[in-house]
Order: structure tokens, then C-alpha cells, then sequence
């Protein structure tokens, strides 16, 4: 691990305490930020400084990808239908009842019953002050017309978000350190990141409606293309391009290096941005983060277990099992950060969620990661099931 992946939460908890002092001392910077956007029809749709970071946070992903991978990953009909399932039939709909559970029962006494946050009017939807809208209503804030939800809801949106995007970055750090399958780890980045494609606009719509929030289907889809699809394809056009120029051994050994940082690097500067308009709601409330941590720990704890026992059960070897419970338990908090923000706002609750989902994945990883090394004894050795461990 480089010196960023190894001490991302130190560099998340300094870009806190940057970004609150900022919103204290230069409240105008974020703000001006923020309003650097593409708008339809009047409404903002894409932060431009978002957008930047975003696709500085994907693209040195992207462009590892092989996309050959993919077809062999039809040979590991097991883990890579095991990992699917989780990824996309259980994990989102549990994030939602957990967290529902949680921030809308067993916490809303802390959080407060009648807090309200103002969210983005969602893309498309023509709205007067006064109307309601999902489980919100109109209002004027500021001359701007937004709507008014329930808080708890707002972080609820957050963790939806988190719940539907599968990790296709960190996960790569993680599977390495279990001792993983990194072929089948990498197949299932290029995977995740193509089913995130169709299934992250139905399943994160279809649940945003179910906790009675607005559905904007055309700012997810754009989300969608702006944050996994383009860097997508700039990743694979790039990876020809070089490989042609300069050849496998520089792409890898030299290319793939100075990329090494940038990833990390643009999270951070957003994380800045985020904290500098939210840093005075957690420092007047800083138990705001535990209530939104316990679902995302329950969830992670719960999907990884399910993951790992699952693995075990279908008779997998362990070096499949770990990056299998891996890619369930983790999540891609860069996408779920950029969308909360585009569809919310930066400054709305479920933002902040989508952060607090930054502020323990890293040390909870690699407590996982920690007990699949201890626990490898439970399962075969790849090499004792070599004709049967992709079947």
C-alpha cells in the first residue's frame, strides 16, 4: 500500500478539520464552489469541481481494467455469480433496512423527529412552494426554491446510495492484502463497474422512492454516465492507446505508478469541499456521526459474514472466498459521495452520509481483512482445488 491508501483515514480526519476550518474562516469559498455547475432547465445537475474530482477518482481505476478478464470470468461460474447476488439481490435492499431501522427508529430521538434538511428539487420536476413532493415540501430558502425533507430521511438517501455501489477501487487494495484470487477481484471490478451501468439508476430509484424521497431517474442516469461511464471509456480508450505507444511493462511499471496518488488525492479535495459546508452541523452535533456509523457497520459486518459463510457453504477455495466477501462488504463511496451531492446538494444530509461511509471503511477493511488472514484455514487452498475452485 503507498503511503495515501495506508493512512487514508488519517488523511480524511486532517481534510475534516481543513474543511470545517475553512467553512469557518472563508464560508464564501465553498459556497462559490458550488455553484460552479451545469444546470437544466434551471436546476444544478453536475458540480463542475465535483465532476473534476470524480473523474480523477476513477479513471486510474478504470484504466487497469482488462477487459479480456472478462470473459474469462464465465469459468468462475461460482464465486462470480456468489459475488453478483450479494453485490446486487441482497446488499442494497439490507442497507436499506438497516439503516431505516436505525436513523428512523432507534435513533430519531437523538437525531430529532422534526429536523428537516434541504435537499436539490429533483431534475425535471416542476414544483411551486407549497407542494409536496415524496416525504418533503417546497419552500423558499434564500430566494432559491428547495425541498424540505425529514433529516433522518435525507441520511437514509445517503446510505442508499453507499448500499448501491458496489467498491471498484479500494476493493483491488483489499483483496491484495487478504491474499485473494486478484484475477477473480479484478474481474469483478470490470463487472461491477458494468452492472453499476443498469442497475444502480433502477435499484437506487426504486428504493430513494421507497423511503419517500424525490427519484430524479434522469439525474441518476447522468450521474451514472458522468462518473462511471466516462472515465470508463477514457480508461479503456487510454489503456489501448498507451499500450500501443508504450508497451504492457512501461503501462504498468511506470504508468500505472504516477497514477498511484490521484486517486486518493481528488477524494480528499472533495472531502474539503463537503466539510467546509457541513463542518458546523457536526461540530455543533458531533454524535451526528455515530448515529449514521452504526447502520454502515452493521451493514459491512453483515454482508461480509453473509459473503464469507456463503463462500464457504458453495465449497469455494479461500483465495476466492476473501475478495468475494470483500466486494460485498465494501462500498464505492466515491460515486455514492459525487451522486449525493449532485442529486441533494453538497451540503445535504445524505452527502455527509455518503462521507461518514469514508470515515470507517477504511479501519473496519482492514479488520476484515485482519480475520479472513487468521480464518484461511476454514477453506481449501486454491492449489488443493484447482480443477474445481473456478467451476
Amino acid at each position: 500500500m503507498s503511503i495515501f491508501e495506508r493512512y487514508l483515514t488519517l488523511w480524511v480526519a486532517l481534510c475534516i478539520v481543513a474543511g470545517i476550518g475553512l467553512g469557518k474562516v472563508a464560508p464564501e469559498v465553498a459556497q462559490t464552489l458550488d455553484a460552479m455547475a451545469i444546470t437544466v432547465n434551471g436546476a444544478p445537475v453536475v458540480s463542475i469541481p465535483i465532476a473534476l474530482c470524480l473523474f480523477f477518482m476513477m479513471y486510474p481505476i478504470m484504466v487497469k481494467i482488462d477487459f479480456h478478464e472478462v470473459v474469462r470470468a464465465g469459468k468462475a461460474v461460482r464465486p462470480v455469480g456468489l459475488t453478483l447476488f450479494i453485490n446486487w439481490a441482497i446488499k442494497p435492499f439490507t442497507m436499506y433496512l438497516i439503516a431505516s431501522f436505525f436513523l428512523g427508529t432507534a435513533f430519531l430521538t437523538f437525531i430529532g423527529p422534526d429536523a428537516v434538511d434541504h435537499v436539490k428539487i429533483p431534475l425535471g420536476v416542476d414544483l411551486s412552494v407549497g407542494d409536496s413532493y415524496g416525504a418533503g415540501q417546497v419552500v423558499l430558502v434564500d430566494g432559491l426554491k428547495v425541498l424540505e425533507v425529514p433529516l433522518w430521511r435525507s441520511y437514509l438517501a445517503g446510505c442508499i446510495l453507499l448500499g448501491i455501489a458496489p467498491c471498484t477501487a479500494m476493493v483491488l487494495v483489499w483483496g491484495y492484502l487478504s491474499k485473494g484470487n486478484d484475477s477473480h477481484t479484478l474481474v469483478m471490478v470490470a463487472i461491477n463497474s458494468l452492472t453499476m451501468l443498469v442497475l444502480f439508476g433502477v435499484i437506487g430509484g426504486f428504493l430513494l422512492g421507497v423511503g419517500r424521497l424525490p427519484v430524479p431517474w434522469q439525474a441518476l442516469l447522468l450521474s451514472i454516465s458522468v462518473y462511471v461511464a466516462l472515465p470508463l471509456v477514457a480508461g479503456y480508450a487510454s489503456r489501448k492507446w498507451i499500450m500501443a505507444r508504450k508497451g504492457e511493462v512501461w503501462f504498468r511499471e511506470t504508468f500505472l505508478r504516477f497514477l498511484t496518488p490521484v486517486t486518493i488525492t481528488a477524494l480528499l479535495v472533495t472531502l474539503v469541499l463537503l466539510f467546509s459546508l457541513k463542518g458546523e452541523t457536526i461540530v455543533q452535533n458531533p454524535l451526528t456521526i455515530l448515529w449514521i456509523a452504526v447502520p454502515l457497520f452493521v451493514q459491512t459486518v453483515l454482508i461480509f459474514a453473509l459473503g464469507y459463510g456463503l463462500s464457504k457453504l458453495l465449497g469455494l477455495s479461500y483465495e476466492n472466498a476473501a475478495p468475494t466477501a470483500m466486494i460485498g462488504a465494501s462500498n464505492h463511496f466515491e460515486v455514492a459521495i459525487a451522486t449525493a451531492a449532485m442529486l441533494y446538494g453538497l451540503s445535504s444530509g445524505a452527502a455527509l452520509a455518503t462521507v461518514v461511509g469514508v470515515l470507517i471503511e477504511v479501519p473496519l477493511m482492514l479488520m476484515l481483512v485482519r480475520f479472513c488472514l487468521r480464518t484461511s484455514g476454514w477453506f481449501r487452498a486454491e492449489t488443493a482445488a484447482s480443477g474445481s475452485a473456478v467451476g
